[in-house]
């Protein structure tokens, strides 16, 4: 790890070079301040678990009903797995002043369920920095941090999560490259057939609760029940924002946005008003997604990945246990898009007693355009040996 060197003010704003990489790089293996990208959730509420289930629109009576939990095996209401996106939300995307971090994905691993009254530390650390080139810009870089997250009764790292995020140019920078990835498109126009479809699989989904899916009868090549989302709005984002962060990793509003503006020099500045303002709004204004480089305004990285997950745990019940996931974000899912997300049985194994289901998952959109892709695993229990047990000593697919 190389020296830490004090702010710089006289590198370039929003320009990747040789220079601002090193500076960067500096921060590579140590724990970083977490002010605003962690901490809307420390303490795991009934308040908590339903607003993040109700951001994802995840009806799972096991985080909606703080009574239905006391009567499963695990004996206390649950919450989402991806609710640790609201204790830290795992974009680690530091230094590099006015470039755009974009969420690429999340490499999660849960060796213990979360339960109500759980409260966290969840230490950051820089983990890694690769520099990329292509088709969207000349160079950018990924970036990696790694969150562990530490159950604060017993000190047990419930899970850990690798958050990986794209650092591209973005407005001038990005047009004096010529570059433009996505283009801009207006909302699809949906027939009344399709919408109709959309709006019966959103009113027919249902997780299969407190029926068990045992090992021994799922087999290779058999497909899940899909997840759709969609067509996505605002109301969407707003609900995903409540469960998830609020203004957050934004810097918050009014004076602690400006505090953070002026602290990290990370903002938009608008073509039309000339007021500085997050880059975040690109989430929730066309323009500005636009001015990033996502065609419009667009969706949230964690947001799109914890539906998958609901794909996942509607599919492997009560008794189910969702292991790891690990979840690539590979283009935009614009407002008006609708995504759905499916997956596949791959691979059936037992390893240290524990029966573990191997699903290959991809999410597309409307379009027939894929938008995610993931794999998956979850220990379901077996007929022979009954539930399985946690907490899980370690990553039981560590030497795959």
């Amino acid at each position: 790890m190389t020296e830490v060197s004090e702010k710089r003010t006289d590198l370039p704003w929003g320009e990747i070079t040789d220079e601002t990489i090193a500076y960067a790089a500096e921060l590579l293996g140590t724990q970083l301040r977490r002010d605003r990208m962690a901490g809307w959730v420390t303490e795991v509420n009934v308040d908590a678990i339903q607003h993040f289930a109700q951001g994802i629109g995840d009806r799972n009576p096991l985080w909606r009903d703080p009574e239905y939990g006391k009567g499963t095996r695990w004996g206390a209401m649950l919450a989402p797995p991806t609710i640790l996106y609201s204790v830290d939300g795992t974009t680690v995307a530091p230094r590099l002043a006015g470039v755009q971090w974009l969420y690429a994905g999340t490499d999660w691993i849960w060796y213990d369920v979360i339960k109500r009254g759980d409260a966290f530390d969840a230490p950051a650390v820089f983990y890694k920095q690769d520099v990329k080139g292509g088709e969207f810009a000349s160079r950018w870089l990924l970036q990696t941090g790694h969150i562990r997250y530490l159950r604060r009764s017993d000190g047990l790292m419930v899970g850990e999560a690798f958050g990986k995020c794209a650092r591209t140019p973005r407005g001038n920078a990005l047009k004096k490259e010529g570059k433009q990835k996505y283009k801009a498109r207006e909302e699809y126009e949906y027939t009344a057939d399709e919408l109709a479809a959309i709006e019966r699989a959103l009113i027919e989904e249902m997780p299969r609760g407190a029926k068990p899916r045992y090992a021994e009868d799922v087999e290779i090549g058999e497909v899940l029940p899909p997840r759709v989302k969609g067509p996505l709005t605002s109301t969407d984002m707003i609900a995903w924002y409540a469960g998830w962060s609020g203004a957050g990793p934004y810097g918050g509003a009014h004076g602690d946005a400006v505090r953070y503006r002026t602290r990290h020099q990370d903002y938009h500045i608008s073509e039309r008003t000339g007021a500085k303002d997050s880059a975040g709004r690109g989430h929730l204004e066309k323009k500005t997604g636009e001015d990033v480089g996502m065609g419009g305004a667009y969706d949230i990285g964690p947001q799109r990945i914890s539906w998958g997950a609901h794909m996942l745990t509607d599919w492997m019940g009560d008794d189910g246990f969702l292991h790891t996931l690990s979840a690539t974000v590979k283009r935009p899912n614009l407002l008006g898009d609708t995504t759905t997300w499916h997956g596949t049985v791959t691979g059936k194994e037992v390893v240290d007693g524990y029966h573990l289901i191997s699903i290959d998952m991809h999410a597309d959109n409307q379009r027939g355009e894929t938008n995610s892709t993931a794999k998956a695993t979850v220990l379901l229990p077996s007929k022979a040996d009954g539930p399985v047990v946690t907490p899980i000593p370690r990553n039981l697919t560590a030497d795959k």
